[in-house]
């Protein structure tokens, strides 16, 4: 089985060679390489073909959540995960509104990250615990719900999705569901069919802004 590709976006030259050593020694991840600014990021990209980037948000140049919405914009296949020390408010939503598909702080233990990596890969939405409950509040103040659609989801489904919002893990989501990883994994291939989004943000936003959650 191929390795999880990882690309590495940090200005901080001894947090970016920890996180390089990290995922070098972590079994099935190989880092693509390591950057201090996204300066050159379309040619970077282009040269290593990332299936994640670890992103930081402030940054020399392109910042970070400039950087996200290049990334989407021309590589919406690659998953990127946010990393700070910000629990700023604004930082937090404009990188969810910019398309990142996690968002961890960098006090997060080395298995912790190595978990968040393997998750957004998987196609969760890793979130430190706070910042998860942030995004949720965020949501519901920025956001003006509107009248929601008939989806037909599923009983478990809509439980599967409020786990979601809430910012669990697929990993999480498995044990509090007593389901198995690969069967959150379906539900939310499923959620994503129904729903008419193509990744976990867009379910998260969708499910919040049209209240099919409670």
């Amino acid at each position: 089985m191929d390795p999880i590709h990882v690309s590495i976006f940090e200005d901080n030259k001894h947090l970016r060679e920890s996180l390089y050593y990290l995922i070098h020694g972590s079994p099935g991840l190989t880092c693509s390489g390591q950057h201090p600014d996204c300066n050159d990021l379309e040619f970077v990209l282009n040269r290593e073909k990332p299936d994640v980037v670890l992103m930081d948000i402030e940054m020399p140049g392109i910042n970070g959540i400039e950087g996200v919405r290049l990334i989407k914009q021309h590589f919406p296949e690659i998953q990127v995960l946010m990393q700070t020390i910000f629990h700023d408010d604004d930082h937090i939503f404009q990188a969810v509104c910019a398309g990142a598909s996690g968002y961890i702080l960098k006090s997060t233990s080395p298995a912790g990250y190595i978990e968040a990596i393997r998750d957004v890969y998987n196609g969760g939405s890793p979130m430190t615990g706070s910042i998860a409950r942030k995004v949720l509040t965020l949501f519901q103040q920025k956001i003006t719900p509107v009248k929601s659609a008939e989806y037909l989801l599923t009983p478990r489904e809509k439980e599967i999705l409020g786990h979601m919002v809430q910012g669990l893990s697929f990993k999480m989501i498995a044990e509090v569901s007593g389901v198995s990883y690969e069967t959150v994994r379906t539900h939310m291939k499923n959620i994503y069919t129904k729903l008419h989004v193509n990744s976990n943000t867009e379910a998260v936003s969708k499910a919040l802004r049209e209240r099919l959650v409670n």
